[in-house]
């Protein structure tokens, strides 16, 4: 506890010399949103541009196109082809990175902050001009395949996963995994891939945020130069579909091979930035972070039913779910560690939380934020994370205030309000159906 407080003390005062108003902002003509942060403390750079598209942007026939596209970024544009990005990236001192989710795709490139206008020409580059040639296409969706099958393969918990998804939601895209469905992999066309670049990879679809050691006026300069000249794209479809309220529970079995049982439970939640979003956010932070966390505490050491067991509580734009999920130890069953984590769900519900509990899990969540944006990097993702799923980059500067005002009472109502047998969906994998 000691080490904690020390470490919560000397990150808070760096997080504290950087305030809401260092991070500046401005706009191109085209829409595309930037921000910026100086920091010169180390000769470098980073530079995040967050595209507002994900799977919940797809719908059926197309799912999986998001994910594709973050594998074809990187094979190669007008002025530089194929291959030719991660090679010059790293010629000029630099890495990068990618993700996709249900809610955005993120690119992320680090670099010396001498070299930040090869980083503008790389990536307005693959803005503009990226290559739509039919072999290239046809080579990564090859490699989208591949990894489709063997994470089903070789992860017994992805393929629940996938599955429950379908089942707990029957309306909304989030029912669909982010890597798609084999048959729209195998059949989306050139055509269906051009249109989806340039309605959701356009400037007014992008938040740009570079961070490091960099002068405002040098990155407007850079960004009118190489950014501004990008035409916008027409303005995405709105997603109006809400997920309507589960009116009881639902219950899934896949079966498969597997040496023992794999059980996930999920609820409907709301979305991040909601009032609501702290305190479960905490509350998934007391259930599973930690081997002194209450799931892993009474679950794997205690009980030992489980070899794992956890929960999750992603990001999200839409009402999402509040996953739990765990692999039976040999000779449990589904059934046994489903009332195990039921049981502790319970708990929460009857019984509450105590103070000393709570202030436990809000200094690991500080601690987490604090050393998170101790960084150039970390600053960058959160600055557009905020901005993105809260509305306002600012929010992140008030956050660690919003972590210390729930109340142990707060976690307790929202566990009542959201953890009903009503509002919950299990799905079991297992070898057999239990009779």
């Amino acid at each position: 506890m000691k080490y904690i407080l020390i470490f919560l003390i000397s990150a808070v005062s760096m997080f504290a010399q950087v305030k809401a108003d260092d991070v500046k902002s401005f706009t191109l003509k085209n829409g595309m949103k930037i921000f910026v942060l100086e920091d010169s403390s180390i000769p470098n750079a980073n530079m995040y541009l967050f595209y507002k598209v994900g799977s919940r942007n797809e719908y059926i026939g197309i799912t999986g196109i998001s994910h594709f596209f973050e594998h074809m970024m990187f094979n190669g544009a007008k002025k530089y082809g194929p291959k030719q990005f991660d090679r010059v990236m790293e010629a000029n001192g630099g890495s990068n990175n990618a993700y996709t989710s249900e809610n955005i795709t993120a690119y992320t490139d680090w670099f010396p902050s001498n070299s930040i206008e090869v980083m503008f020409d790389l990536e307005a580059d693959r803005i503009a001009n990226l290559n739509f040639d039919p072999k290239m296409i046809e080579s990564e969706r090859g490699v989208i395949l591949s990894e489709r099958s063997t994470g089903l393969e070789n992860n017994p918990l992805e393929e629940l996963w996938q599955q429950i998804l379908g089942v707990s939601f029957f309306a909304h895209p989030y029912m669909w995994p982010v890597i798609g469905y084999e048959s729209d992999i195998k059949n989306w066309t050139k055509e269906d891939l051009e249109n989806y670049f340039h309605t959701y990879y356009a400037p007014n679809n992008c938040v740009v945020v570079i961070s490091g050691d960099v002068k405002l006026a040098e990155v407007k300069k850079l960004a009118q130069k190489y950014f501004e000249p990008i035409s916008a794209g027409p303005k995405p479809r709105a997603l109006h579909t809400i997920e309507p309220e589960q009116m009881g529970e639902k219950r899934l079995f896949v079966k498969r091979e597997v040496p023992t049982p794999y059980l996930m439970i999920t609820y409907h939640v709301p979305q991040s930035g909601s009032k609501d979003y702290y305190a479960l956010d905490l509350l998934n932070s007391i259930l599973s972070e930690g081997e002194s966390s209450r799931l892993y505490n009474s679950i794997v050491e205690n009980q030992q039913l489980a070899l794992e067991v956890g929960s999750y509580y992603p990001e999200a734009f839409d009402p999402t779910l509040f996953f739990f999920y765990g692999i039976c130890n040999d000779g449990v069953t589904a059934a046994q560690l489903e009332k195990a984590v039921l049981d502790e769900v319970d708990k929460i519900v009857k019984e509450g939380i105590s103070e000393g509990e709570l202030q436990k899990v809000k200094n690991q969540k500080l601690m987490g934020f604090y050393k998170t944006t101790e960084t150039i990097n970390g600053m960058s993702n959160t600055i557009g994370t905020y901005d993105l799923f809260f509305g306002d980059y600012k929010k992140m500067f008030t956050a660690p205030d919003d972590y210390k005002k729930v109340t142990a009472e707060d976690i307790k109502n929202v566990a009542t309000k959201y953890f009903t047998k009503q509002n919950r969906t299990v799905g079991i994998l297992n070898t057999e159906e239990a009779q």
